[in-house]
């Protein structure tokens, strides 16, 4: 996308703070959440959620939206971006500590009490940010209005063996054995960065490799500069196969050292963790969001969640007895910035059905529960 692709111009924010949604027991550094609000203060509000895990909210991504229709919302999920403690700034044992999947949906709904939405409201993510999306809808479905997932995610191990592992065991023996499935088939040069990084015989496991050398506390320059390497590496291979025509001469923040310390050791940290999820938990509870119109779209070339991981959701509603209200298939890649992908999002948020807001009654939640198993 470039600035004159986007339909709505940047505007400044509206309003902008942090709030606080966690003590961070036994770290004397509370979680507080950086938000920023743009568009209408009386509009119909929409929920933006970023991805990652790790990742960061960017002005562009006020600009999906009718700023005289909506009251846009984004904002950076803990550990990251302006929040606080940002685990690049401030170190992981407090930007990882209570940092998990439910805490991340409770803070959805603090942050919605916070700012005094009495009515439901459009829930927009793509990526980690349509399982985060799904995750707080099932949680809180009298809360959401729409959802609208780009880029649908299920972060099974299948998944993340197609993006992180491919043939990185027996790289060495033959870099173009491409029996084994994976994104590194379409991006050649940029996985032989990524996979020789991990020395070759503790290769079997990429992510479980690269969270060894993230979780080192380095004692010698040359361990420290293995970390900075190593940390660059995640961050940027997920960049490069974000786009389908990826810029490999520029990967913007994600070659940032500052960047690519705070994203690649919050994704690993939820990826070893099974994304603090019971197996399958989407789809499992997918019911209770079988009555929210769902907007699915999905790059037919996207190689960070290939199309596959759409058509389980899609299988999923019809088998509780619904339809998406739209499921787009694009001719593009993973990113929501990528041409195709930013256009469809725009025409259905500039199509939604009105939503009547100043008459909802008020449904104020807890964000409280921290501890529902997901």
């Amino acid at each position: 996308m470039t600035d004159e692709d986007w339909k709505y111009p940047q505007q400044p924010y509206r309003k902008n703070g942090w709030l606080q949604v966690d003590d961070n027991p036994p770290l004397k550094s509370p979680h507080k959440i950086y938000y920023e609000e743009y568009g209408n203060p009386d509009g119909e509000p929409v929920m933006f959620l970023h991805g990652g895990p790790g990742g960061t909210c960017t002005p562009n991504f006020s600009r999906f939206f009718d700023p005289e229709r909506y009251r846009i919302i984004l904002f950076d999920q803990r550990g990251c971006g302006k929040s606080v403690p940002n685990v690049a700034k401030d170190g992981a044992q407090a930007g990882l500590a209570n940092n998990e999947t439910s805490y991340l949906v409770d803070d959805i709904a603090k942050l919605r009490n916070h700012l005094e939405i009495k009515s439901k409201m459009h829930v927009f993510g793509g990526s980690w940010g349509s399982i985060l999306a799904q995750a707080y809808a099932i949680k809180y479905p009298e809360t959401v209005q729409t959802l609208i997932l780009r880029g649908i995610w299920q972060a099974t191990k299948q998944d993340l063996d197609y993006m992180y592992q491919g043939n990185a065991e027996t790289y060495h023996k033959g870099p173009y054995n491409v029996t084994v499935p994976g994104s590194y088939l379409f991006y050649p040069e940029e996985w032989k960065e990524y996979v020789e990084i991990i020395p070759q015989n503790r290769r079997k496991d990429m992510i479980k490799a690269y969270k060894e050398i993230f979780d080192m506390v380095p004692r010698t320059p040359e361990q420290q500069e293995t970390k900075r390497k190593a940390l660059v590496a995640w961050s940027k291979w997920e960049e490069v196969i974000s786009n389908i025509v990826p810029n490999t001469k520029n990967v913007g923040k994600y070659g940032s050292d500052e960047f690519a310390t705070s994203f690649a050791q919050i994704e690993n940290h939820y990826f070893t963790n099974n994304m603090f999820m019971e197996n399958h938990y989407l789809i499992k509870n997918v019911e209770r969001i079988k009555d929210i119109p769902i907007h699915i779209v999905h790059g037919r070339f996207d190689q960070v969640c290939p199309m596959y991981q759409a058509d389980i959701l899609v299988d999923a509603l019809r088998n509780v007895g619904t339809e998406p209200a739209s499921y787009v298939r694009t001719t593009a890649g993973h990113s929501a910035l990528e041409l195709e992908n930013a256009m469809v999002l725009t025409n259905i948020m500039d199509n939604l059905p009105k939503m009547d807001h100043s008459k909802l009654p008020g449904t104020k939640v807890t964000g409280a529960d921290a501890t529902q198993s997901y």
